[in-house]
């Protein structure tokens, strides 16, 4: 089973790897354009990542339960920001460790 560390480093490596920047690859995965990504639509952004199929849906519902400021459940850019910024930090700190 992918660790947390894993998850992270392969949504990092999807992103960097296909999209010339997170707001990209944001809009890519905002499939109906409304600014937030869904459950649905982070389940499809993990499958591109290739994080395993039995932990996608939870993995998608512990983005937003843990980036979801605005309590509307979704991510929208801002905290989609917030989450990339976060990432990024992760994966210096494991580098200078």
């Amino acid at each position: 089973m992918d660790t947390n560390d894993s998850i992270l480093e392969k949504i990092q490596i999807l992103i960097t790897k296909y999209f010339s920047s997170p707001q990209e690859a944001f809009r890519f995965f905002d499939k109906n354009s409304d600014g937030k990504l869904s459950s649905q639509e982070l389940v499809k952004l993990l499958k591109e990542a290739e994080i395993s199929g039995f932990i996608r849906g939870i993995v998608a519902r512990k983005l937003i339960e843990s980036y979801d400021t605005s309590g509307d459940h979704y991510v929208d850019w801002e905290e989609f920001k917030m989450a990339y910024s976060e990432l990024l930090g992760l994966n210096q700190e494991k580098k200078q460790n």
